[in-house]
């Protein structure tokens, strides 16, 4: 059963986690398990949900970007296809089976961070375009929402498959960043749209202040997440969050034995 203090941990999770390469979604699954949290449809929905809050935050720090240049919706749009496409069709699949194996979790959470280090010390004499948000060729952005695809599956991390994707590609990194965020609107949105249309009747009146707070506070965290991300990498690669996704990956392999 979920109350206003799980609603706020979560909210918080997902506002930290949404936009980092560790999977926002597989630590929503694993944090509720922590907390001794039942699968519930209500709670699968709620985890979907409240990523709206994150979103949202997007659209505060990136709006006028949106708006104001058709050309990066072009490019958002066609990487976005891929994974409505692929999203709608597996739906029940990710949801009924997916959500509730924290195996899948584990092991994407795992072999992610692996792949992530070895992709990272593979990457670093790359040389990198010099192609803006604007100028990302329409090929490279369908590619993106492909590798974007990926993270149907819980603990891979949509971030993390984005950026990836990106960077093999030879975007600069501050720019498939910033790609990504953007990515994310249109993909939450959707997610979350098609899980309200399914299964609204999940959620009841006074379940509707949990999600209140859970959105609200993943807002709030998603700001400081994103502009902190972008400082980030100014200065590093991603090889950190690649060895806390395995550290995170043991650590529950330990607690939930």
């Amino acid at each position: 059963m979920i109350d206003i203090i799980h609603a706020l941990i979560l909210g918080i999770v997902e506002g930290i986690s949404e936009f980092l390469p560790i999977s926002s979604t597989g630590h929503l699954i694993l944090t509720s398990r922590l907390l001794g949290m039942a699968q519930t449809d209500f709670l699968v929905s709620f985890e979907i949900a409240i990523q709206l809050g994150a979103i949202l935050a997007v659209v505060c720090l990136y709006g006028k970007t949106i708006v104001c240049n058709v050309e990066i919706i072009k490019r958002v749009m066609a990487a976005f296809i891929p994974t409505a496409v692929i999203g709608f069709l597996l739906y029940k699949v990710i949801k009924q089976y997916f959500f509730a194996n924290h195996q899948i979790v584990l092991w994407s959470l795992f072999l992610g961070g692996i792949f992530l280090i070895v992709f990272e010390l593979i990457h670093k004499n790359k040389i990198e375009t010099a192609e803006e948000l604007a100028t990302i060729p329409l090929k490279k952005a369908l590619i993106i929402g492909l590798c974007q695809s990926l993270a149907v599956i819980p603990g891979v991390s949509r971030a993390a498959a984005t950026i990836v994707g990106g960077l093999a590609l030879g975007l600069r990194r501050q720019v498939i960043v910033e790609f990504s965020f953007l990515l994310a609107v249109p993909t939450m949105l959707a997610a979350t749209g098609l899980d309200i249309l399914k299964n609204a009747q999940a959620i009841t009146a006074d379940q509707f202040s949990f999600l209140a707070v859970g959105f609200i506070s993943s807002f709030l965290v998603a700001i400081v997440s994103i502009r902190g991300l972008l400082f980030f990498i100014k200065h590093h690669n991603f090889i950190p969050f690649g060895i806390y996704r395995i550290a995170v990956a043991l650590l529950f392999w330990i607690l939930i034995q």
